[in-house]
């Protein structure tokens, strides 16, 4: 006790170059913890958006996630629905699944007869109600946008990306912003009808044409068995999907309407079954369940969590973790240094005083004891002022109402610094600067315990 008392009148001798001390360790601590707070913010967020449009985890055929992009058709499982009553109604997973939905991907061409444009596209045929409820997930509490559009509506309804709408000539139909004008048809040189065409055109006089025209697309692919097969889907609305290459062939539609396009009146299959779990923790037990549960009753499906399926997750999280950790080297560097310098100054100011507790009897250890806790007394005081810092900033911009974009959102969300709720990220900043503020003191401190007496008894 009589250390930390001399200690603390040590510090306080000096008050100005202490105070300059301290505020360059809470500015230090200040950044460190509103740069991970920010970074984990845009972590939480991008790994939000990524669960509720994929899930945690996804059920494949064997060898799908290797080969079956080229022909998902050939990759589809058969008897779907019991392998999800079985997920829901395993004592173990059950407690942990939120939502459980197939679906089936789709490769084709889209045509729209009205502007003779075809385009070729990729997209999903998914169950509405389901990948609503995917939406909704928010395991951590973050402000961000669930959508206020609804859900497909009609049997045959679709939803396609603003890029596609554009390349279809589906401008005026559909509201798409920054569209070109459409060019007249008439202008245009005959041609010869093709076979797409030719299916189209035998599609809709099968019945399934609707008055409304202009909003129907016409989606071409082959079947199971090879042989190409049309739907028309009637485009509910037009939504862009983050990212260019996919906003110009994404195609969302009734999971019902894909199967028929893919496996006509052969069974239906689904590429995949994706689960959204309740927390994202919860990722590696349920995948231990599946396999079991695979390999017990000898199916012939893998199981793949979202991080595999979107390798973009992993590269960004790598690469937040990168910066956090360069800037953080930096502001402990510079942590360090500023403490290194007050210490070696406050050694030469008390020289004499070093050399008279020396004779008195003082052992070289205490004296370096001293300084040491000097140093970490600055920065447990310079840590615990910045996490305040740090706090009250955060409260500030978490109810400013700023807004920001991240790289795949199709919109402004709120922005939040993620501190509150994070105490790792608090407690290692704090740690981690007092730890260097003490380090820091080890070299002045041990100069000065090894001072010759009298040298320092004449020292001026």
């Amino acid at each position: 006790m009589m250390a930390l008392k001399i200690s603390v009148r040590n510090v306080l001798r000096n008050r100005r170059r202490s105070a300059m001390t301290t505020a360059a360790i809470a500015l230090g601590t200040a950044a460190v913890l509103l740069l991970g707070a920010l970074m984990t913010y845009i972590i939480l967020d991008f790994q939000t958006s990524t669960v509720r449009r994929t899930g945690h985890l996804a059920i494949f055929k064997q060898g799908y996630f290797q080969f079956g992009s080229g022909n998902p058709v050939a990759y589809g499982i058969s008897g779907y629905t019991s392998v999800i009553n079985q997920v829901l109604r395993d004592p173990e997973l059950a407690p942990m699944v939120a939502v459980a939905t197939p679906m089936q991907t789709v490769f084709g061409i889209a045509g729209n007869s009205e502007t003779n444009t075809s385009k070729t596209f990729m997209g999903q045929g998914i169950v509405p109600a389901d990948r609503l409820r995917m939406r909704r997930w928010n395991a951590y509490g973050l402000e961000v946008s669930t959508g206020t559009k609804p859900p497909l509506q009609a049997d045959d309804g679709g939803i396609i990306g603003l890029g596609l709408a554009r390349m279809l000539g589906m401008c005026e139909e559909l509201d798409v912003p920054d569209c070109p004008r459409r060019p007249d048809s008439s202008a245009a040189s005959p041609q010869t009808p093709s076979e797409f065409d030719d299916l189209i055109r035998r599609e809709s006089q099968a019945g399934n044409a609707e008055p409304s025209q202009k909003r129907r697309v016409d989606l071409l692919a082959a079947t199971a068995q090879g042989a190409p097969n049309v739907v028309s889907l009637q485009v509910e609305r037009a939504e862009f999907q983050g990212v260019k290459d996919l906003d110009d062939a994404y195609v969302i539609m009734q999971l019902p309407l894909a199967q028929r396009l893919l496996y006509g009146r052969g069974e239906p299959k689904v590429t995949g079954i994706l689960l959204q779990l309740l927390h994202t923790d919860q990722i590696a037990p349920a995948r231990a369940r599946l396999s079991a549960l695979f390999s017990q009753d000898k199916l012939d499906l893998e199981v793949r969590d979202f991080v595999e399926l979107t390798p973009f997750y992993k590269q960004a999280v790598a690469f937040f973790a990168f910066i956090f950790t360069f800037v953080a080297l930096v502001i402990g560097v510079i942590v360090l240094f500023t403490i290194l310098n007050t210490m070696s100054m406050a050694v030469m100011e008390r020289t004499s005083e070093i050399g008279t507790s020396r004779a008195l009897g003082v052992q070289r250890s205490t004296v370096q004891a001293q300084f040491v806790l000097e140093g970490t007394l600055l920065g447990i005081a310079g840590a615990t002022f910045g996490v305040l810092l740090a706090g009250l900033i955060v409260v500030v911009i978490n109810h400013s109402g700023v807004t920001w974009t991240p790289p795949v959102s199709a919109g402004a969300i709120p922005l939040q610094l993620y501190l509150f709720n994070n105490p790792p990220l608090v407690a290692g900043a704090w740690i981690s600067l007092v730890g260097i503020a003490a380090v820091a003191a080890v070299w002045p401190a041990y100069r000065a315990a090894r001072l010759p007496v009298v040298d320092a008894l004449r020292h001026v």
